[in-house]
């Protein structure tokens, strides 16, 4: 969420007039770099986003899944043009699990193996 721009002209104007930014980052609890970032811009009303992230369709990716369960999860990211995170957050959501493998032995079973 974005400041309001009545408050970034405050904040600017009393660095301005005062001059300590990390005064008027305390006296109007902003943080200091929010501060520095106003000061750069030509223009203090809050940017527009131009482009959002593309959705993943959750259809395709649940019938990925269960048509290809042994693809790894970087591969089926590539496969959906998004990063593996977007991927993972969106299985996460519809609540399907990566497939476990069985467990390497441990050193008990090491060791009995080794018996053996």
């Amino acid at each position: 969420m974005s400041d309001s721009l009545d408050l970034r002209k405050r904040v600017i104007d009393n660095v301005e007039n005062r001059g300590s930014i990390t005064k008027a980052a305390l006296l109007f609890r902003v943080a200091r770099a929010s501060i520095y970032r106003w000061l750069n811009r030509e223009y203090l009303s809050p940017t527009q986003v131009k482009r959002r992230h593309a959705q993943l369709d959750r259809k395709a990716l649940e019938t990925d899944v269960t048509e290809n369960p042994e693809m790894r999860l970087i591969d089926r990211a590539n496969k959906f043009g998004v990063r593996p995170s977007a991927r993972s957050d969106a299985l996460k959501k519809m609540k399907i699990t990566r497939k476990k493998t069985t467990p390497l032995p441990g050193k008990k079973q090491a060791r009995k193996n080794k018996l053996l």
